[in-house]
């Protein structure tokens, strides 16, 4: 586990809400002088702690899409089972997030299509297919009420 000190975080923090602030302005925030704050930086990204900077688009601007969140049982609880039906999600653009859970469901699946009917194509697809699941609920998003970065405590570091 790397050591990270207080600039390290507050480096972190800052980096996780503007990716694109300039060398100076974070050297600034973080009250260091250049070099030394790009230093840390570059550390961070060689250890992996910064694992790249992306921009967060609103793709509902460009192409309106409906989010929608399925849990996901599946019949076999096999590493074969698992392993398959990950590849699908992974070669599926509609999902955009899948996270494996425990308590009672094995996937947490997020797909955006254009329309629900798009969704439930798909579904039906995965049903038919070798996927193996059991059982899904799906839950249609109404709205977004909060999406953002964590914001990362000195306490919390061990």
């Amino acid at each position: 586990m790397m050591k990270l000190d207080r600039y390290d975080l507050k480096i972190l923090n800052i980096l996780s809400r503007d990716g694109r602030i300039t060398k100076s302005r974070l050297a600034e925030a973080i009250n260091l002088s250049v070099s030394p704050c790009w230093e840390r930086v570059k550390r961070l990204e060689k250890a992996g702690v910064i694992q790249g900077y992306s921009a967060r688009i609103n793709t509902q601007i460009l192409v309106p899409r409906n989010p929608v969140w399925v849990q996901i049982e599946l019949k076999k609880h096999d590493a074969a089972s698992f392993a398959y039906f990950e590849a699908l999600v992974m070669e599926t653009p509609e999902v955009t997030e899948c996270v494996a859970v425990g308590g009672g469901v094995d996937y947490l699946v997020k797909f955006e299509t254009r329309t629900i009917d798009g969704y439930q194509r798909l579904m039906d697809q995965w049903l038919v297919s070798e996927a193996g699941i059991e059982r899904y609920f799906t839950y249609i998003v109404t709205k977004s009420v909060k999406r953002s970065e964590l914001e990362i405590d000195p306490n919390d570091i061990g």
